[in-house]
C-alpha cells in the first residue's frame, strides 16, 4: 500500500530564539496532568494520605538532586543548574505543603486532588497580576506541581536526556528542568503550545542558540512523531511536513542566516559610532544570569536595565541584604569594568505571594506598584538600597528608580537612599559614595517635567513598554487594543523626543531600555532624537550596531524632524520605510 501523503500545516507563534533549524519531531507529553478522580476519605485514613503527598515530594527532590548531579558530572554552566535550585527551593515552600495538607485534613480528600486545588488557586492568584515577566515565572510553580502529581499517581517522567538522535523537541509546556538538560546538536529546536518571550524556557533556548518557537497553541496535536518539521524562531514559523521545494527554500535562508549571523560578528569589537561619529553606548536588559554570558557575548558594553524582580519571586520571605548583595555582587564582578544599572524593585504588593499583607486593586498597573510600593514599605526597600550600594564596592554600579512620576517621589527616594548610606558609613562597610541615580521615565508626567527631573539625577531611561501603554491608554496584553500598541505614534515620538531635548539640554545621559531600543528601525529614530544609550536583549545587539554604523547622525536627525510633523503612525512607518532602505539595508532578509 502506497504511502498517505501527509497534510502541509503552517503554524505562526511567538518567535523566542532566533534562527532556521528543520528535523524531526520528538513529542513528550508536558500537558497539564489530570489527577486521578476525586475521592473522599474516611477521617482515619487522612494521615496515610498526607503521608503518600509526603512521599512524593521526597521523589520530587531526590529526582531533581539527581538531575543536578548529573548536570555536574556534565560540566553544565551554573546558571542551567541553579534552575534546579530555584525547583528544588519550590519544593520545600510551606505555603504549597502546608496548603496542601490542610485541604487533604479539612476536606478528607486524596493528595492529587488537594494539590491540584491548591494549584488552581495560586494559579488565579497570578493571572491577575499584570506583568507578563512574573506571570510567566507562575509556570515553574506548575510544573513543580506536575512533578509532584506525576510521582503521586506512579506515572514515568519523560526527560530529554531520553532522545538518542538530533530531533525538534515538541510539549505542550517545557519545565526549566527539562530545559537545563538540554545538549545543542541532539535538540535542534523546540515548539510548545504555551509559552511568552520572558519564560525560563525561552531564556534558556536563546542561551543555548537553539531554535524556538513557543504560544502556537495546538502544535502538540497537529505534529506527530516523526514528523518532518521547519522551525523559525525569528519570524514565528512552523511548518508541518513541507515539500521538498519549501525545505530547499528554507535551507538556503538558514545559510543566509548563518552566514549573517556570523558577519554580524564583525562589529563585536567596533566601536558603535555613525559615519559622522555619533558614539552611542549599547547596553543588555536582564532579569537572571542565565543571560549574562550571551550578552557579553555580544558585545554588551554594561548592563543597561538589570530587572531585580526575580529576588522576591517563588519564595514565602523577604531576600534580607546578604541576598541582595551576593546576587548583585555576582553581576557586577561579571560585568566589570563595564556598569551596571540596577532597577529597584518595580513590583506591587498584589503580587507578592505572601510577603505583605495588602487589599486587592481593582487596577494593579496604576495602584501601589514600583516606587510607590517603595516608598510605602520603607523597611523593604531599605534594605534592597544597602544591598545595591554594598555591591556597589565591587564594579561600577548605578541605580535607577522606576515609575517616578514627579518630583516629590524622586527626592523622597533619594533621601531613603542618602540615609542608607549614612547607615553604612557609620557601620564601616564599604559602598561607592558617588554612584550615580537615574530614573525610568515612563509615566507621562515624568516625561512632561522632564527638564526638571534632569536637574536632580545623573541620567534617564525611557522605558518604552510602559510609556507607551499609560500614554496610549491600553493594555498591551489585551487582544482587543492591541493593535493601538503603535511605537510609531506621533504623541509617542514626540514625547521621546521631549524627554531626550530635555536630557541633552541638561548635559545628562539619556537612553532607551525598552523594547523598542532592540529593532533597528525603531533604534534608528531613537538616534535621531538624540538617545546615547540603547538598551536590549543579547541578539539584538549587533544587528543595532550594524545599523547604527552605517548611517550618519545628521541624516537621522533631518529624518527624524521631519516625521514629527506627520499626523498618523501609519504615515510614519510609510515615511520610514521609504527612507531607511537607502541608508540601511538589512542583508539577511534581501
Amino acid at each position: 500500500m502506497a504511502d498517505v501523503k501527509k497534510q502541509v500545516i503552517l503554524m505562526k507563534g511567538i518567535g523566542v530564539s532566533s534562527g532556521i533549524t528543520i528535523g524531526k519531531a520528538y513529542l513528550m507529553d508536558r500537558g497539564a496532568i489530570e489527577p486521578a478522580q476525586f475521592c473522599y476519605l474516611d477521617v482515619r485514613e487522612t494521615d496515610n494520605e498526607i503521608e503518600r503527598f509526603k512521599n512524593a515530594l521526597k521523589a520530587s527532590r531526590e529526582q531533581l538532586l539527581r538531575i543536578k548531579k548529573k548536570m555536574e558530572q556534565d560540566g553544565k554552566g551554573k546558571e542551567h543548574i541553579r534552575i534546579i535550585d530555584a525547583h528544588l527551593m519550590i519544593l520545600k515552600d510551606n505555603m504549597l505543603i502546608n496548603d496542601t495538607i490542610n485541604v487533604i485534613k479539612k476536606e478528607r480528600v486524596n493528595a492529587e486532588w488537594a494539590l491540584k486545588t491548591v494549584l488552581k488557586d495560586l494559579m488565579e492568584y497570578f493571572d491577575k497580576i499584570d506583568d507578563a515577566y512574573i506571570k510567566e515565572r507562575s509556570m515553574d510553580i506548575e510544573h513543580i506541581v506536575n512533578r509532584v502529581l506525576i510521582n503521586l499517581m506512579g506515572r514515568k517522567h519523560e526527560s530529554i536526556s531520553d532522545i538518542k538522535s538530533p530531533a525538534i523537541v515538541i510539549a505542550h509546556d517545557l519545565a526549566p528542568t527539562d530545559t537545563a538538560q538540554m545538549t545543542k546538536g541532539m535538540v535542534l529546536g523546540f515548539l510548545t503550545d504555551v509559552g511568552g518571550r520572558t519564560s525560563h524556557t525561552a531564556i534558556m533556548a536563546r542561551s543555548l542558540e537553539i531554535p524556538a518557537v513557543v504560544g502556537l497553541e495546538t502544535i502538540t496535536r497537529k505534529a506527530e512523531m516523526g514528523d518532518t518539521i521547519i522551525v523559525d524562531g525569528t519570524t514565528g514559523t512552523v511548518i508541518i511536513n513541507p515539500s521538498e521545494s519549501v525545505i530547499e527554500v528554507y535551507k538556503r535562508r538558514r545559510e543566509r542566516y548563518e552566514n549573517y549571523g556570523r558577519a554580524l560578528f564583525h562589529y563585536k569589537d567596533l566601536p558603535c559610532e555613525t559615519t559622522d561619529g555619533k558614539r552611542i553606548k549599547l547596553m543588555g536588559n536582564m532579569e537572571i544570569v542565565e543571560e549574562i554570558d550571551s550578552l557579553i557575548e555580544h558585545g554588551a558594553e554594561g548592563i543597561g536595565l538589570y530587572r531585580t524582580e526575580f529576588l522576591y519571586l517563588n519564595r514565602k520571605d523577604l531576600p534580607n541584604e546578604e541576598e541582595h548583595v551576593k546576587a548583585y555582587r555576582q553581576i557586577v564582578k561579571k560585568m566589570a569594568p563595564n556598569p551596571v544599572i540596577i532597577r529597584t524593585l518595580d513590583i506591587g504588593g498584589d503580587k507578592f505571594l505572601s510577603h505583605v499583607d495588602m487589599a486587592k486593586e481593582i487596577n494593579p498597573a496604576m495602584g501601589l506598584r514600583a516606587i510607590r510600593f517603595c516608598l510605602k514599605n520603607s523597611d523593604i526597600f531599605k534594605t534592597q538600597l544597602r544591598g545595591i550600594l554594598r555591591a556597589s564596592a565591587n564594579g561600577k554600579v548605578k541605580i535607577m528608580f522606576p515609575m517616578i512620576s514627579g518630583m516629590e517621589e524622586l527626592r523622597r527616594a533619594k533621601a531613603h537612599l542618602e540615609e542608607a548610606k549614612a547607615e553604612l558609613k557609620a557601620e564601616g562597610k564599604h559602598f561607592d559614595p558617588n554612584m550615580e541615580v537615574g530614573v525610568m521615565i515612563e509615566v507621562p508626567s515624568a516625561a512632561i517635567i522632564a527638564d526638571l527631573i534632569v536637574k536632580e539625577v545623573n541620567f534617564i531611561s525611557i522605558g518604552t513598554n510602559d510609556l507607551l501603554q499609560y500614554s496610549l491608554a491600553i493594555d498591551r496584553v489585551n487582544e482587543h487594543v492591541a493593535y493601538l500598541y503603535e511605537p510609531y505614534h506621533p504623541a509617542v515620538l514626540r514625547i521621546i523626543k521631549t524627554v531626550a531635548d530635555a536630557a541633552n539640554k541638561a548635559g545628562v545621559s539619556v537612553g532607551v531600555c525598552g523594547e523598542m531600543a532592540g529593532e533597528p528601525e525603531y533604534a534608528f529614530l531613537l538616534l535621531g532624537f538624540g538617545l546615547d544609550q540603547l538598551s536590549m536583549n543579547a541578539f539584538s545587539i549587533l544587528r543595532v550596531k550594524r545599523l547604527i554604523r552605517s548611517v550618519s547622525y545628521s541624516e537621522a536627525r533631518k529624518i527624524c524632524k521631519a516625521i514629527t510633523g506627520l499626523a498618523t503612525a501609519k504615515e510614519v512607518e510609510n515615511y520610514i520605510n521609504l527612507k531607511l532602505p537607502g541608508l540601511y539595508k538589512e542583508e539577511f532578509w534581501s
